[in-house]
């Protein structure tokens, strides 16, 4: 089992990029030029390293390797994104790993591939890459090739020898155990469960009950072995359960107009684990969003727009515009669940100059955005 903390920092510390490994300050798979350059660097990947795993390490300096971190990413629907636009698309898994040293809410991204052992090329166009073009990694460098097509296994035994470096032990997984239980949570009730005598998964969260059922709020769930979190969340309520065999999450999305909000399921996810020491997660949207009247959103998104055009020029808000200001994000998103496309575009234009501005506002955004990106990739 690959404590993924270990691997990160021995990729870091022992190779440069190079054509099983890259590093990126951050990935943006919400425009058309991220999701073509990521893409771009997955097939080069995956032709690159037929016969071995290969890695992206998201949330890092390119010049000075300084790790600073991205926020939580939920990577259960990435693999669609490549199944859509990649033929022999590889295995990919994009996994939330704990550094003590960042910020709360903080992680770094890490990409796993494992190609399909055929040659990877783009389905179709987007951006400026065209269908059917195919990439290999030269050194640091994801390019185009039109010959020499042929896939060649260069790097198997040094990715191996990486890889065990990275092998958990026993030491290191009680000392995340008492780091998250004593220290990063020591504030929040905090739980553990062992499963198949390997597998330590930790959460914490403010607990309540509701008519008997438990619901966690603030939640932090981490599966210790390989310092992966599964899932974070500053606003959001999940219900846990768990048997012999599985971990299980559903989350709740809190919407609504003014005293109209209820909770609604988001998305089941269970973890399931085997007796080989391996584990697959499965995941279900089975969101219905509320449905509201059409002129009244109108009117909302008109309001919002208003809001949002008087933030980005500087011009002051009253003080009953500051009182909303945190709930526009939710607002937003209602509308475009609702069938307004505009809606999206106003959610993404103000996340670069509300992070400096309104922290209740910005948190409130990301996770409006966190599930508009689940939404969008069923």
């Amino acid at each position: 089992m690959i404590n993924k903390r270990l691997l990160i920092k021995t990729l870091l510390a022992h190779n440069d990029e190079n054509s099983f490994y890259d590093k990126k300050r951050f990935i943006d798979i919400g425009h058309k030029e991220g999701k073509a350059k990521f893409l771009k660097h997955v097939c080069a990947l995956s032709n690159s390293n037929p016969a071995n795993r290969s890695y992206i390490v998201v949330g890092v300096e390119d010049a000075n390797n300084e790790i600073t971190g991205v926020d939580f990413f939920d990577d259960s629907k990435i693999q669609n994104l490549v199944n859509a636009y990649l033929d022999a698309p590889p295995r990919i898994a994009y996994e939330n790993v704990q550094f003590p040293n960042l910020p709360e809410g903080k992680v770094v991204g890490l990409v796993t591939i494992r190609s399909s052992g055929r040659l990877c090329s783009l389905r179709k166009n987007i951006w400026k890459y065209y269908g059917g073009m195919v990439f290999f990694r030269e050194g640091s460098i994801s390019k185009p090739r039109k010959d020499n097509l042929e896939l060649a296994d260069v790097n198997s035994e040094v990715v191996a020898r990486i890889e065990q470096h990275a092998r958990n032990n026993i030491e290191l997984t009680l000392d995340g155990v008492i780091d998250f239980i004593n220290i990063r949570h020591a504030d929040l009730p905090s739980f553990y469960r062992v499963f198949k005598e390997q597998f330590v998964v930790c959460w914490a969260g403010n607990r309540k009950v509701v008519r008997e059922h438990e619901y966690f709020s603030r939640v932090d769930i981490e599966l210790i072995n390989e310092q992966v979190k599964l899932f974070y969340s500053a606003l959001d309520e999940v219900a846990i359960s768990f048997d012999a065999d599985s971990f299980n999450i559903v989350e709740y999305v809190y919407l609504g107009l003014e005293n109209q909000k209820h909770y609604y399921p988001l998305e089941k996810v269970a973890i399931r684990f085997q007796e080989n020491g391996d584990y697959q997660i499965e995941s279900d949207l089975v969101f219905e969003p509320p449905q509201y009247d059409r002129k009244t959103l109108h009117h909302i998104l008109n309001a919002c727009t208003a809001i949002w055009a008087k933030l980005s020029r500087g011009i002051p808000l009253t003080p009953a515009e500051e009182r909303d200001l945190p709930q526009i994000p939710s607002l937003l998103l209602i509308c475009y669940l609702n069938g307004f496309e505009k809606s999206r575009d106003e959610l993404l234009a103000a996340r670069s100059w509300l992070k400096t501005r309104h922290e209740a506002s910005y948190i409130s955004l990301k996770e409006s955005l966190r599930i508009l990106r689940k939404v969008r990739y069923n």
